[in-house]
């Protein structure tokens, strides 16, 4: 786990002043040592901040060299089969004379033999690097499959001063002088509906994220980025599906997670774990523990709010495992102490509010250990998110229903005031504490009626403003898998179908982007090993009723988790990773919000439509609306802008 950044443009003498310039900014994430390494008659440049995990010594240094003198390679992220990967070189005659034990090693040594598209092709890992070819000229990008490391990029500056960027962290871009940093207004609307800037396109104007699975290839004489699929999570998830029998099926699935958590153990520094007691993580540290001959350390964050808290939940699975366990509450003091650094560790506006627990756990782990495995991905590959569900048998009610006739229902609902809806519904439903109140919660149902499709229910089901143009004037929501851009259906079911499109959109872009910004903040690596590329082709190959049964979420899952931890221990009502921001605003975050708020700050902002931010804002003060997940968009941005002196004072 590292980080690295670089640049291609014309020579210049002072380049490895820059370049080292840009590598500072990314000495949170690899703190360990740090290189650079300059062609100037080329115009090239590569920086890396190291986070040392395998292989401690100098021999893992980068930028690094192949044993031919062809690549130079700058590396984030880990290559978990490298052993096998150093046999095969060995096997074949093909092997460099080795230096260390890295997995960088390894992956370099694979280009010489076999080419950077091959290697890729062989690796199981998460990873981002850049490559110079000294043969070709070119820079070759590549992402891991799944979208666990970052990797931005883009042409900036004009004329003579035009140059190729990249980076993991967009803050390190920024310190090359031919970057702009110039907002794009429409990644702000989209921004706002999901709460992250979703698909290629970052939040400056210019610069892209790589899509996972992909490579790219630029260079001076073809500065045109040419993007190529390695790997497809389409392809994977549209596989024809397993006929075997169940318990041979959770046979192979067991083996198989064993496997990709045993390979994602291996580490020359202290490891240990999250554990929220859920399903994923529950099942990620039965493994480990299971082939560990000491205590895992696991870590957990708990609520003072007992609706929101799992911790609890946690501890029970710890004791049943005998983890060496570790648990923190979130306090009000820690909020008021974290929310103003949330611009500095994320880099480009995120408002999941689940970020704040996510870096308090990060840096709680930090203190014991430099390695920490979690169990994302589960939900998106295993139909875990309730919404799957509840999703997929509103689809199914629709379909008698005409479309004209469901967005005249939705829309006569709609029209009826909350108040009224508040109080005919006071006797049937109680609403949860910090959730909508009934009037709210009955519109949005009724919004969710009159969807016409899947793919239009979906994004209203991830979207936390439906409407968000009307909060950025100006502004225009780009294409995305989510609107307009879905890959061709094969036929899936509903559920299958928003699970896919979130492992497109909400996995890369906003759990993975959580994880990864928080725990780097503080240069802890985490790993997935859910994410294991062999487990996602696996999921994609389980019909839907290994995933969903009995109306039990994740059944396949569950199985080869009861085989580790009983069940009792782990059956209740899904909880998810939710925080009870509504709450906060109300409560030891107000006055933090409203002086974000402030007409005179929206007003500098430019961005917003200032009586539509306040209304909102007064509305959910109020406590007849819970607006938390809104505010908490405009807050995030707001806050992030005024971080990186983006305010322009124009409207």
């Amino acid at each position: 786990m590292c980080g690295l950044v670089g640049f291609l443009g014309p020579p210049r003498a002072e380049g490895e002043r820059r370049l080292a310039a840009m590598t500072e900014r990314l000495a949170h994430r690899g703190p360990d040592a740090s290189g650079l390494w300059v062609d100037a008659a080329a115009g090239v440049g590569l920086g890396h901040a190291r986070l040392s995990i395998v292989d401690l010594s100098p021999a893992g240094h980068q930028p690094m060299a192949s044993n031919s003198g062809r690549y130079v390679l700058v590396f984030n992220g880990e290559i978990y089969n490298h052993l096998d990967l150093r046999a095969e070189l060995e096997q074949s005659g093909r092997a460099p004379g080795w230096r260390g034990h890295s997995d960088t090693e390894a992956l370099i040594a694979g280009f010489d033999a076999w080419g950077v598209a091959a290697t890729v092709s062989r690796a199981i890992g998460m990873f981002a690097f850049v490559v110079w070819d000294r043969e070709t000229r070119q820079l070759i990008l590549g992402r891991d499959r799944i979208g666990e490391k970052p990797l931005y990029y883009g042409w900036q500056g004009e004329g003579s001063h035009r140059t190729f960027l990249f980076g993991s962290e967009l803050r390190a871009l920024q310190a090359h002088p031919s970057c702009g940093a110039e907002i794009d207004r429409n990644a702000v609307v989209q921004f706002m509906r999901y709460g992250h800037v979703s698909g290629a396109p970052a939040i400056y104007a210019g610069l892209s994220r790589l899509t996972p699975g992909c490579l790219a290839q630029v260079s001076l004489d073809h500065p045109d980025v040419v993007v190529t699929p390695y790997w497809s999570a389409v392809e994977a998830a549209q596989q024809p599906k397993r006929e075997d029998a169940p318990l041979q099926t959770i046979d192979a699935l067991d083996a198989l997670l064993r496997d990709a958590v045993s390979r994602q153990m291996l580490a020359d520094v202290p490891l240990g774990a999250f554990l929220s007691g859920g399903i994923d993580s529950s099942l990620v540290v039965g493994l480990m523990q299971a082939q560990s001959e000491r205590p895992i350390q696991t870590f957990t964050m708990g609520f003072r709010e007992p609706r929101y808290n799992e911790a609890a939940f946690a501890a029970r699975v710890a004791a049943h495992l005998g983890t060496e366990h570790t648990e923190l509450y979130v306090e009000d003091a820690d909020l008021r102490d974290v929310v103003p650094m949330l611009p500095d560790i994320y880099d480009e506006p995120f408002a999941d509010a689940s970020q704040i627990p996510t870096f308090l756990v990060s840096k709680l782990a930090k203190g014991s250990i430099k390695v920490a495995l979690s169990g994302d991905g589960g939900d998106e590959l295993f139909c875990g998110y309730d919404r799957y569900r509840q999703g997929a048998a509103l689809m199914r009610r629709l379909g008698a229903v005409p479309k004209p006739l469901r967005g005249a229902l939705g829309a006569a609902t709609q029209a009826i005031p909350a108040r009224f809806w508040d109080q005919a519904l006071a006797p049937l439903r109680r609403a949860p504490v910090g959730k909508e109140p009934n009037g709210q919660w009955t519109h949005r149902m009724a919004d969710y009626v009159s969807s016409t499709s899947v793919e239009d229910l979906h994004q209203k089901l991830v979207s936390r403003w439906r409407r968000p143009e009307d909060l950025v004037p100006e502004g225009r929501e780009p294409q995305c898998f989510l609107n307009g851009l879905a890959p061709p259906t094969q036929g899936e079911s509903a559920a299958e179908r928003m699970m896919l499109l979130d492992q497109l959109t909400y996995l890369p872009d906003g759990i993975l982007t959580k994880v990864d910004r928080a725990a780097m903040h503080v240069s802890l690596e985490t790993r997935a090993p859910l994410l294991d590329h062999r487990v996602v082709e696996f999921a994609g190959r389980l019909p839907m009723s290994m995933k969903l049964r009995d109306n039990k979420s994740k059944w396949a899952l569950r199985q080869v988790l009861y085989r580790y931890v009983p069940a009792a221990l782990i059956e209740r009502p899904k909880m998810g990773f939710e925080v009870p921001v509504g709450i906060w605003l109300r409560g030891p975050l107000r006055d933090w919000a409203e002086d974000l708020l402030s007409v005179s700050h929206l007003h500098d902002s430019g961005y917003l439509d200032v009586n539509l931010v306040r209304q909102t804002w007064v509305e959910h003060l109020s406590g007849r609306f819970n607006f938390g997940l809104q505010l908490w968009n405009i807050l995030m941005f707001l806050s992030w802008q005024r971080r990186n002196g983006h305010l322009s004072g124009l409207v």
